[in-house]
């Protein structure tokens, strides 16, 4: 199919919090938004295949897509903001690149042509990037570059970026540069030398950026915005000020404000209209105007870092509005809660949501956790690992399989109740090697679930190797724990409800992966909601007391 796409790429210099890829999706709803088919995809300069096999404390997390891709936490950003879903194709790495091209080497396919990275690895990147705008399913293809230019890693990416503008044409691809202009408070004033020198040694590289977006604490003056068009070669209107935001859901708003969309649609020669945001800030309106709010603990491993659990948070951020009602979230460290201070640490709480992981680390106190808000009655929702430690909880507690664990932290325990997938017993590499991807499953009628999804079939994200061992279905299910949701094809449980609990939740799958701003995901919706009636409850019995 003949490549009829428009291609925008975002390089960064030294850039802070909010990063290329909030200005990559707010561009790309704003474009959306004005009827444009529009994607964004990741060129990551790291040499892992993926980020699968990434310590998240490294990464943040590892986003997984429909199609099973081991992704950038980016891609995150780009379906929250766009409601669309991301592939493969959306995310690329410098090891993969590498990994194609030797193995087309190993095949023949160079015809014993010295192998080099221009034209071949080169060429590879230019491959990777036109393949959604060749589908014909999008009409602009915005191209985050990770990494700052200059890095040495990036410099492939760039050059393939300056080749692909000389064949793209002119008015099909354009670069957006992000920079760093900050404020030195001894001096009182903003400083255009980092934006100077990050577009000089863009230049360098043979490539010339169309549009400044410039991250600042205070706003740009229309003298220093000539400053920075003059020196850095850009007209003044494609000056950008990208100010700290209180959310990033706020910067579409603040893109449109400064006309980015418009400088933009000038340079690819396309009509610009206004963009039709209504819903987007009805979202940000509920979110901000909140009606109460609630405290719910986030239990996981790795809670130092945000952006390890960036899709749970920003999933409880969508609920929340969708609830109008503002959840304080509160990270606890699963290492260090034990039997003597779980009360302490959660008894204060609306919600407890246990987050995925993987190794035994911090195990013992996601275990004690799931057993408080189990036996007072505190709504509970389990993600994924977070799911299994509530079947091993109940199979210890209730049961009285007092060794009751799974074979990923004990191989030899005397109660496999979650055990790994027979087909990954013999799989010795880590990458790509789970269950990865949308998996369908099937609800049971009558049941928490049912009443949340209002859907008998749904398909759901997976990221993992262990599962419920079915051995102990009946054993569990008799003691009140039931399997409410299973897969059709394999028999697998995906859900496990406690009726008896007001709200007790626990799903194999990664909900979170699947929630935007659109469509904030419904499992999430009325976990937060439960929450609230929590604390409504809670509220009402102290008013009565006193």
């Amino acid at each position: 199919m003949t490549n009829t796409a428009k291609y925008i790429f975002v390089t960064g210099g030294v850039t802070s919090s909010l990063g290329k890829g909030i200005i990559a999706a707010s561009l790309a709803k704003l474009l959306q938004a004005q009827g444009y088919r529009v994607t964004i995809q990741k060129l990551d300069p790291y040499i892992n295949v993926d980020p699968g096999t990434l310590n998240p404390y490294e990464h943040g997390e590892c986003y997984v897509t429909e199609d099973g891709a081991e992704t950038d936490l980016d891609l995150g950003h780009y379906e929250r903001f766009l409601n669309v879903p991301t592939s493969q194709a959306n995310n690329v790495t410098t090891g993969r690149i590498y990994q194609s091209v030797i193995d087309k080497e190993r095949r023949g396919e160079f015809l014993g042509k010295t192998v080099q990275v221009v034209p071949h690895i080169t060429d590879e990147i230019k491959e990777r990037v036109q393949i959604l705008g060749n589908s014909g399913d999008y009409d602009i293809i915005i191209t985050e570059i990770g990494g700052t230019v200059g890095d040495i890693e990036s410099l492939p990416y760039i050059e393939a970026v300056r080749q692909l503008r000389w064949d793209l044409g002119d008015h099909n691809g354009i670069v957006i540069h992000l920079t760093l202009v900050p404020y030195l408070s001894a001096a009182g004033e903003l400083k255009t030398k980092p934006t100077q020198h990050s577009v000089k040694t863009l230049m360098e590289s043979g490539v010339q950026a169309d549009i400044l977006v410039c991250r600042t604490e205070h706003h740009l003056s229309t003298d220093l915005r000539k400053k920075l068009a003059l020196f850095c070669n850009v007209r003044e209107e494609a000056v950008i000020q990208s100010i700290d935001a209180s959310t990033i859901y706020d910067v579409p708003n603040f893109m449109l404000k400064e006309g980015l969309d418009k400088v933009v649609l000038k340079k690819l020669n396309l009509k610009s209209t206004e963009p039709d945001i209504q819903k987007w800030n009805q979202f940000l309106k509920r979110l901000k105007n909140p009606k109460t709010e609630i405290n719910i603990g986030l239990i996981g491993k790795y809670v130092e870092l945000q952006d390890s659990y960036k899709s749970i948070l920003e999933a409880i951020i969508h609920a929340g509005a969708e609830n109008e009602v503002k959840v304080n979230v509160e990270s606890i460290h699963s290492e260090y809660i034990n039997k003597d201070n779980v009360s302490v640490k959660l008894e204060h709480l609306d919600g407890i949501l246990v987050a995925p992981g993987f190794g035994e680390r911090g195990i013992e106190g996601k275990i004690d956790a799931v057993q408080f808000v189990r036996e007072n009655n505190i709504p509970f929702l389990g993600i994924c690992l977070g799911m299994q430690m509530a079947v091993i909880e109940f199979a210890r507690n209730v049961l009285g399989l007092t060794e009751a664990n799974s074979t990923e932290m004990d191989p030899h325990t005397k109660y496999p109740v979650i055990d790994i997938m027979e087909e990954q017993k013999s799989i010795t590499h880590m990458g790509g090697t789970m269950r990865l991807g949308s998996w369908n499953c099937d609800l049971k009628r009558e049941s928490l679930v049912w009443d949340i999804y209002k859907s008998e079939h749904i398909k759901e994200r997976h990221r993992h190797r262990y599962e419920f061992n079915s051995d102990y279905t009946e054993r569990i299910k008799t003691a009140g724990m039931i399997p409410t949701g299973l897969n059709p094809d394999t028999g697998l449980v995906e859900i496990i409800e406690i009726p008896k609990h007001p709200w007790f939740v626990g799903v194999q799958y990664h909900p979170e992966y699947k929630s935007t701003v659109a469509s904030p995901h419904p499992l999430f919706v009325a976990f937060v909601k439960a929450a609230l009636n929590y604390n409504k409850k809670n509220r009402s019995a102290r008013m009565a007391q006193n």
